[in-house]
C-alpha cells in the first residue's frame, strides 16, 4: 500500500524484517531472535515508560522475566551484532569523506551499584550529578548520520573497587580509560573494520587531549576539535593563549561563512585561521577561531588536514559536530537509549547496543524516503514521522485483550507489594540494630 511517494507502508514492513533477519544469526535460540524483533518494535513504540516491565507487556508476554534474561543472560554474539550496526550504518551512508564525530551523553541515576555511576559532570543535566556517562561515536556524511559505536566510561573509583565491579559483572580485565582514550578506540575500531572517512570532531574534552590528536593524524584522519579559550598554541611568535591570538587579530583576517543550516537559517559566524604546529605531526595544522556576529564571543578549534584545505572545509567539519547532538536527541526521545533500568556490564551494553540498533534503522529508513520526491506542499519526512507512521500504522501492536492488561496490573501489584514488604523488613531490621 503506497500511501506517497515517499510513504510505503508495505515496503517498510519488509525493509524492517529484513534488518531484523539480518540479526538473527547473532542469536543462539529462535525465543531470543523472536524477543529480539519484539525488543526492537517496543523501544521504538512511544511508550510512555520503557523498561523491560513495558517491554514485556507491550509484546503480549505474560512477565517481564523474559526481557530481563534476554538482556542480562541470553547466550548472544554481541561483538557480532555490534559489527552488524557498524555495516549497517555504512552500507547506507558510507562515504569517503564522512566525518567521525564523538561525545559523551549522560544518564542521571539512584543508588551507587548501576555500574559506572558516580557523581560526575553530566551535560544531560548541566551540572553534577549521580550518574552514568558514556562516550558515543556517530558517522556523518551529506546522506545522513547515525550511531557507530558506543563505550561506557568507568571512573577510578569504580576500576579501584575490585568487589564492586564482580558484582556489576565489569571484565577482570578492563583497565580505566579517559573518555579521550575510549574515543580514539572507537575510532580506531571503526578504521580498523575498513569504513570510509576523512576527519573527526569533537568538543573541548576530545580537543585538549594531545594523544588523541596525535592518533588521528597519524591515522590520516583530519580533525577540527574545539578547544578552551586558555588552550596554549605553538606559532612562531611562541606559545600563547587562544583567546590572546584571537583579539589581536585585524578585521581583515575575518570570513563571515555559515556553519550549516540550522533550525531557523544559516548559522552565520565570523571566522579567522592562524597557522600553527602540534606535536611535529605531519599536515596542516591551524587555530580555528569562531566569533559571533551579535555577541562577539569566540569559540576555538585546533584544526588539521593532512593536505591543504580551505577555510570553509573546516567550518564544515565544525558545523558537523552537532550531528552528535541531533543522534543523542532522536536515539533519547524515538529509541530509549536512555531509560534502561540495568543495573550490570552486559545489560547496559545490550541495551544501548539496541537503541542503536533502532535508532540506525530509523535513520536509514528515513534517508530512503528522501530519494523520492514528497507531495507539493510537503517537507521531507522526518524521523520523527517516520517512527511515528512506522509504529502506528506499518507495524501496529494487537489490541490487547481486558484479561492480558487485568493480569499484567495484578503482576505489578503483586510485585510491588512485595517490594514494599522487603523495604519495611529492612528498615525494621536496621533500627532493631540501632
Amino acid at each position: 500500500m503506497a500511501v506517497c511517494p515517499s510513504v510505503d507502508l508495505d515496503r517498510w514492513r519488509e525493509t524492517f524484517e529484513g534488518f531484523a533477519g539480518r540479526l538473527d544469526r547473532r542469536f543462539a535460540r529462535p525465543e531470543s531472535r523472536r524477543r529480539m524483533r519484539r525488543f526492537l518494535r517496543g523501544l521504538m513504540a512511544g511508550l510512555p515508560r520503557v523498561n523491560c516491565w513495558t517491554l514485556a507487556e507491550h509484546a503480549g508476554e505474560a512477565s517481564p522475566g523474559g526481557m530481563q534474561h534476554f538482556l542480562s543472560a541470553a547466550v548472544w554474539d554481541d561483538d557480532g551484532l555490534r559489527a552488524d550496526l557498524r555495516d549497517y550504518v555504512v552500507e547506507r551512508f558510507g562515504d569517503s569523506g564522512a566525518v567521525f564525530v564523538f561525545d559523551e551523553t549522560g544518564d542521571v541515576k539512584k543508588g551507587s551499584m548501576t555500574v559506572g555511576v558516580q557523581r560526575q559532570y553530566t551535560g544531560t543535566a548541566g551540572r553534577i550529578e549521580n550518574a552514568q556517562v558514556a562516550v558515543y561515536l556517530t558517522y556523518a556524511t551529506p546522506t545522513g548520520h547515525a550511531f557507530l559505536d558506543n563505550a561506557l566510561y568507568m571512573p577510578q573509583s569504580w576500576m579501584a573497587d575490585p568487589d564492586r565491579c564482580r558484582v556489576a559483572g565489569v571484565p577482570d580485565d578492563l583497565e580505566f580509560q579517559t573518555k579521550p582514550a575510549l574515543a580514539r578506540r572507537l575510532v580506531a575500531t571503526a578504521l580498523d573494520a575498513g569504513v570510509p572517512g576523512r576527519w573527526a570532531t569533537g568538543d573541548e574534552v576530545y580537543g585538549n587531549d594531545p594523544t588523541l590528536r596525535a592518533a588521528l593524524a597519524r591515522r590520516g584522519l583530519g580533525y577540527v576539535l574545539a578547544v578552551a579559550k586558555t588552550h596554549q598554541i605553538d606559532t612562531k611568535a611562541g606559545r600563547k593563549k587562544a583567546i590572546d591570538l584571537a583579539v589581536t587579530l585585524p578585521s581583515t583576517a575575518w570570513n563571515r561563512i555559515s556553519a550549516g543550516n540550522g533550525a531557523k537559517g544559516q548559522r552565520l559566524y565570523d571566522w579567522a585561521l592562524i597557522a600553527t604546529t602540534d606535536q611535529d605531526l605531519p599536515g596542516q595544522h591551524h587555530l580555528l577561531i569562531r566569533r559571533n556576529i551579535t555577541t562577539g564571543e569566540y569559540a576555538f578549534y585546533r584544526a588539521h588536514s593532512p593536505a591543504p584545505a580551505p577555510l570553509t572545509a573546516y567550518v564544515r567539519i565544525a558545523g558537523i559536530r552537532w550531528n552528535v547532538e541531533d543522534d543523542f536527541q532522536s536515539s533519547k526521545e524515538l529509541a530509549a537509549l536512555d531509560e534502561h533500568q540495568v543495573r550490570t556490564w552486559t545489560s547496559w551494553h545490550r541495551w544501548t547496543l539496541l537503541a542503536m540498533l533502532t535508532h540506525a534503522f530509523l535513520a536509514v529508513t528515513t534517508a530512503a524516503s528522501h530519494d523520492t520526491e514528497p507531495a507539493d506542499g510537503l517537507i521531507p519526512l522526518t524521523i520523527n514521522e517516520v517512527r511515528h507512521l512506522i509504529t502506528q500504522i506499518a507495524l501496529p501492536r494487537p489490541t490487547p485483550t481486558a484479561g492480558f492488561v487485568l493480569a499484567w496490573s495484578r503482576w505489578r501489584r503483586r510485585h510491588q507489594a512485595r517490594a514494599q514488604a522487603s523495604h519495611y523488613q529492612r528498615q525494621a531490621a536496621a533500627l532493631q540494630l540501632n
